[in-house]
C-alpha cells in the first residue's frame, strides 16, 4: 500500500489548496441478485423476498431466508440457522428474524459468509451508481492537487480502474497511464477490487479529456519521428 505522508502532496490544513477535496459516493440502487439455480426452471437469478421462515421445535430453532426466482417466481430457502438451541440465539436477533426486520434482511442478503456456506454468489449488475462531486475551479489557473474520498453505501466489489473511468470519463489505457506516471496516486493497485471507503490523490482537478490525451500522445509520436534516431542521425532522402 502506498504511503501518502511524504509524497509531495499538501498536508491537511496547510497551504491554500489544503481544503481541495471531492467526494465520490457509490449509491445503492438495489440489493444484488442471488445466483443459484432454480429447482423448477433452472434460472439462476433470485431476489430476497424480505421475509424469513422461523421454525421452533422444542429447544431448537431453524431460520431460513426466503428468496424468489426472477423467472418463474418459485420460492426457495437459504438456511440462516439450523438446529440451533433457542437459548443460544440472542433474543433481539430472534425478534428481528420473526418480524422480518428490513435491516436484517439487507444484512443477510449481503452476507458473504452466508453465501459461501450456502454455495451461491452475488450478481451486482444494476445495483449501484457513482455520484461525483468536484470543487469549482473557476478563475484558477493552476488548481493544484486534489484529494478524492470514495465512500460505499453498498459493499459492491468494484475494480478501481472502473471507478476512475466512470468518475473521470476516461478510457482504461489513459487511467492506467496516469496511475503509472503518478498523476493519480492510489492506496492500492489500479486493477484491484475494493468494496471499502478509501481516498486517492490527483495532481490536477481532473484528468484531461480522452481526445486531448490522445492528441498529446500523437503529437509526441510525431515529434519522435521528426527527431529521427536516438543518435540524432536522420536519413536523407535520395
Amino acid at each position: 500500500m502506498n504511503d501518502f505522508r511524504n509524497n509531495g502532496m499538501p498536508a491537511a490544513g496547510t497551504g491554500s489548496d489544503a481544503s481541495r477535496k471531492a467526494l465520490w459516493v457509490i449509491r445503492e440502487l438495489g440489493l444484488p441478485a442471488i445466483v443459484k439455480a432454480c429447482v423448477s426452471c433452472r434460472f439462476t437469478r433470485h431476489q430476497a423476498t424480505g421475509k424469513f421462515r422461523v421454525n421452533a421445535n422444542g429447544k431448537v430453532i431453524d431460520v431460513w431466508m426466503l428468496i424468489r426466482c426472477e423467472q418463474c417466481g418459485r420460492t426457495a430457502k437459504i438456511p440462516v440457522h439450523e438446529r440451533v438451541c433457542v437459548r443460544a440465539l440472542e433474543p433481539g436477533r430472534r425478534l428481528m428474524l420473526e418480524g422480518n426486520d428490513r435491516s436484517m434482511v439487507r444484512n443477510l442478503a449481503l452476507d458473504r459468509s452466508l453465501a459461501a456456506q450456502a454455495a451461491y454468489r452475488f450478481d451486482w449488475a444494476g445495483t449501484w451508481k457513482l455520484e461525483t462531486g468536484m470543487p469549482s475551479e473557476r478563475g484558477r489557473e493552476d488548481p493544484g492537487p486534489l484529494t478524492v474520498v470514495v465512500r460505499f453505501e453498498l459493499p459492491v466489489p468494484i475494480r478501481v480502474e472502473k471507478l476512475l473511468m466512470t468518475g473521470f470519463g476516461l478510457s482504461r489505457s489513459v487511467v492506467r497511464d496516469m496511475a503509472a506516471s503518478g498523476r493519480i496516486r492510489l492506496p492500492m493497485a489500479v486493477d484491484a477490487k475494493t468494496r471499502e471507503d478509501f481516498a486517492f490523490f490527483v495532481n490536477a482537478t481532473a484528468p484531461p479529456p480522452r481526445d486531448a490525451a490522445v492528441a498529446v500522445a500523437m503529437a509526441d509520436r510525431r515529434a519522435v519521428r521528426r527527431r529521427g534516431s536516438p543518435c540524432g542521425y536522420t536519413r536523407r532522402a535520395r
